[in-house]
């Protein structure tokens, strides 16, 4: 029987796998060896499959049979490959050790380097290098990434012993050390291993290997890589893990050395320049760690000419290739480039946009494929607010702009109390001398990030811009005591709790609360939205419920609002009027009551019908239950009842009588309309005779009246004959008329299972997916956020139903309403106007329905409108 293949060798022209093969080499693995077969110069190696990491976790940590065997092999083969041999005296093989999932996850799984050193392989190293001091460079950087990775000793505590001994030595940058003093750090480090751990460094090359490769596989199952693809939407398949088994070149033999990050165009703005960060005598990890901020790509061509012409050689023809920006990781030996990686870049939203749009006008992509490109919930990113450049502004300090736009926030030191702030409703900023992995958690809970190490390829960096966070790095004008919980800039203390503000476009870091204001979208983003108007077939509708929102959600591309609340003039200057209602006796009293609120919904219903001028509006009846609009403590009672004049007894005895144990399933709704349908006669007079108001000044009005959560027939029909009743009065009254469908709102499963006889009545169906999913699962969205990400956490849900459609179950009510609806009336029209509306994930389920539109808050309209495309796009492929 043939053994399965487990191990896959690449370098020269024995690589045995390319770039479709990602699944089962993963990212890394896959494109080193396309690489290869590119003629690209890559150290050879070998890449353990994904394969084995499925069959590790299935088989409680154990490996298949073959596996160490097929390990072997490769290995012979590398060592005749170069002539070298691992852990030899005279001539030792060095490895590095990486992962590389199937999706790219940048900091998220750890790295290894130097692997293979011990005692005597140092000597051998000594001998083939004539660099005493790079080799125990060398030894002392393996020690500790081992150490660190493999063994579980805290990074800070190797660090802290590198802090010393350049301080004993007078010195300041890792690089002033001599060979006697790096020797010295390998057996204090080794020592502190032996304290932390109760065990022995390895010597054994082979089980610094085997130990290695185990490591990486169970960085896979770690917090930070499991909170990484649950934020980023990576499945559990694609984030299984390679190991990447690769001869080590080195960054760190001298000055014609060097290590660092590039690439093909700008990751930040997307501008077709060649843009990275190198450092000189330095391992890769150096430049991404933000130990030391590194140099730009472009002072490479001043030290060393024909490594830089050669690199962007290399990333240009990788560019065309893959058709994509390349992100190239690389080294520099003694003058001779080497490739340890390429992959599609990580990039903002704003970056994405632009390199799409231009790489269709290169001629690189066509459009489809543009579209396809750009993650619709990245241009969120590009919606974000910058620093008004009208403000006043006191600069404290100046870092690299590694992430664009602007956040103020209250200052947090550690990624916990970022957690903990921003779950509290505070608007925090993350400052730290350095992010790292672990703090993945607060660096998504934080407005902005500010690092004081690190350049635009650091950690902080490239994971902020993978968030669309704005984030200012390197600011070496900053002095952190993360211990004290403060920093000092521009000789002034910032303590936890004060607000600074961030400009990730500049760089800057300001004092205190800046004014921001929000972005205008036009050029290549214009261009984008345009093609995407092209392909999509689902109409996008807005959620506005003034003439401002309105007005910012047509500049944003939307066609039609599809809802419009009409409670919130309620809680504004009608709110007495409302209050006075609600204290009424009888039905004249409150019919006089309402009369006050009619002027302020008729001007309010214009300036919308005035802003949507021909695209439809629907304007949902009251919803919210009474007992909101009352005052719930004794002073506002008596506070309100003087004000209305009327007994503060009265006015608490109606308090109390309107309290509700279940409110979201009370007296709200249709529900309210039933009981005073004074309230829904008013409403819809306010509606039509806006709606002729507009009508008769030559602007096309197409208002649609939504009675809200409906779970029986009879419920819209009596609804129902208000509106057409007061929509007929209106019209006799004006003598002009116009075209207008009266539809419900989908919140209860109810209505879902019965939509057949609604439909029977109603001429739009639009789903309130918002309490649709809270009356599905029964579970309250507020209450529920206290539990909801334990739920994901520990794989109950595989996301949060508030923020993702559930299309097994919220999802099937959907599909049957629809069905059932369209069986009754085939013209029935459908959206869905809950926050799902603007979410990628929901458009395109609603887009699988055949639904008419979507609808969502106005910044989600261009999410919306791609992510719709994209659904006509996959579909079709």
């Amino acid at each position: 029987m043939t053994q399965p293949k487990y191990v896959y060798f690449f370098g020269g022209d024995e690589s045995e796998g390319d770039a479709t093969m990602r699944t089962l080499l993963g990212g890394k693995g896959a494109n080193l060896a396309e690489m290869s077969n590119l003629g690209v110069p890559v150290p050879p190696g070998f890449t353990i499959s994904t394969e084995v990491c499925k069959i590790y976790y299935e088989n409680n940590q154990r490996y298949p049979t073959g596996l160490d065997e097929q390990i072997t092999e490769n290995l012979t083969k590398l060592e005749n490959a170069l002539g070298a041999k691992f852990g030899d005296t005279e001539n030792p093989l060095l490895l590095s050790v990486r992962s590389g999932a199937a999706v790219s996850m940048p900091g998220m799984m750890d790295t290894i380097l130097n692997l293979g050193l011990n005692d005597d392989a140092v000597k051998g190293l000594i001998a083939k290098s004539e660099n005493e001091r790079f080799s125990y460079d060398a030894y002392r950087r393996f020690v500790q990434m081992f150490g660190n990775v493999v063994m579980n000793v805290d990074h800070d505590e190797f660090e802290h012993l590198l802090e010393e001994k350049k301080k004993a030595k007078g010195v300041t940058l890792d690089t002033e050390l001599e060979a006697s003093d790096l020797a010295e750090l390998v057996n204090e480090y080794k020592s502190i291993i032996k304290k932390r751990t109760g065990d022995d460094f390895p010597d054994n090359p082979r089980m610094q290997l085997d130990m290695s490769r185990d490591a990486v596989f169970q960085s896979s199952g770690n917090p930070r890589a499991i909170t990484y693809r649950r934020l980023n939407d990576i499945s559990e398949e694609l984030g299984r893990t390679a190991v990447n088994v690769q001869s080590m070149v080195f960054g760190n033999m001298g000055g014609s050395s060097g290590t660092g990050v590039a690439f093909t165009r700008n990751p930040s703005t997307g501008a077709n320049q060649f843009y990275g960060e190198f450092l000189m005598n330095a391992q890769g990890e150096d430049v991404v760690a933000g130990i030391r901020t590194p140099l730009p790509i472009s002072e490479l061509q001043n030290i060393s000419p024909k490594a830089y012409n050669e690199l962007v050689e290399i990333g240009l023809r990788l560019e065309k290739h893959y058709t994509d920006m390349q992100d190239v990781e690389f080294t520099i030996q003694d003058g001779i480039l080497y490739m340890l990686q390429t992959r599609n870049g990580k990039r903002t939203g704003q970056a994405a946009v632009r390199i799409a749009v231009e790489m269709v006008e290169e001629g690189l992509i066509d459009k489809p494929t543009a579209l396809t490109r750009v993650p619709a919930n990245d241009l969120d990113q590009l919606l974000h607010p910058s620093v008004d450049p009208d403000a006043q502004v006191e600069i404290i300090a100046q870092g690299l702009p590694a992430s664009p736009g602007a956040a103020l926030g209250k200052v947090v030191f550690t990624a916990l109390r970022a957690e903990e702030m921003a779950a509290e409703g505070e608007k925090v900023i993350l400052v730290r001398t350095e992010t790292s992995p672990e703090d993945i958690g607060g660096m998504d809970a934080a407005e902005g990030i500010l690092t004081a190490r690190g350049g635009m390829t650091s950690h902080a960096a490239v994971v902020a811009r993978g968030m669309g966070k704005c984030c200012v790095a390197g600011c070496s004008d900053l002095f952190i005591n993360e211990e004290a919980l403060e920093f000092y800039a521009s000789g002034k203390r910032y303590a936890e709790g004060d607000y600074i503000t961030l400009n990730g476009s500049t760089g800057d870091v300001l004092s205190g609360q800046v004014s921001l204001i929000q972005p205008e979208l036009s050029g290549q983003f214009g261009i984008l939205m345009e093609w995407a108007d092209e392909v999509r077939s689902l109409e996008i509708r807005t959620n506005a419920d003034t003439p401002e929102d309105a007005k910012n959600a047509r500049q944003f591309g939307a066609e039609g609002i599809g809802l419009c609340r009409t409670e919130h003039m309620f809680f504004g200057t009608g709110i007495d009027a409302v209050r006075e209602m609600i204290l009424a006796d009888n039905t004249e009293e409150r019919k006089q009551a309402l009369s006050k609120l009619l002027s302020h919904q008729r001007t309010d219903f214009i300036g919308i019908f005035e802003a949507m001028a021909g695209y439809p509006v629907t304007i949902r009846t009251l919803d919210p239950p009474l007992h909101e609009f009352l005052p719930k403590n004794e002073s506002e009672i008596e506070e309100l009842a003087t004000r209305l004049n009327v007994e503060p007894r009265k006015l608490s005895e109606r308090v109390e009588e309107l309290h509700e144990f279940n409110p979201m399933l009370g007296h709200r709704g249709c529900r309210l309309g039933i009981v005073y349908p004074e309230i829904t006669e008013m409403q819809a007079r306010a509606i039509f005779e806006a709606a002729v108001d507009v009508s008769k000044r030559g602007i096309k009005v197409l208002p649609e009246i939504m009675i809200p959560l409906v779970g029986h027939i009879n419920e819209f029909t009596l609804q129902k004959k208000v509106v057409v009743d007061t929509a007929d009065e209106v019209f006799a009254e004006t003598n002009s008329r116009v075209d207008y469908l009266v539809g419900t709102m989908i919140e209860l499963p109810r209505a879902a299972l019965t939509a057949d006889k609604i439909a029977a009545e109603a001429e739009f169906f639009s789903y309130g997916t918002n309490d649709l999913t809270q009356t599905t699962f029964g579970m309250s969205r507020d209450d529920a956020a206290k539990f909801l990400d334990d739920y994901v956490k520990n794989g109950v849900l595989e996301y949060d139903p508030f923020q993702i459609l559930d299309q097994e179950g919220v999802g099937s009510l959907l599909e049957i309403g629809t069905e059932k609806g369209r069986t009754a009336r085939s013209d029935l029209k459908v959206g869905i106007c809950g926050e799902h509306g603007g979410e990628p994930h929901s458009v395109k389920f609603c887009y699988g329905l055949d639904f008419n539109y979507v609808s969502c808050s106005p910044f989600r309209v261009p999410i919306a409108r791609l992510a719709a495309a994209q659904a006509v796009i996959e579909d079709k492929a």
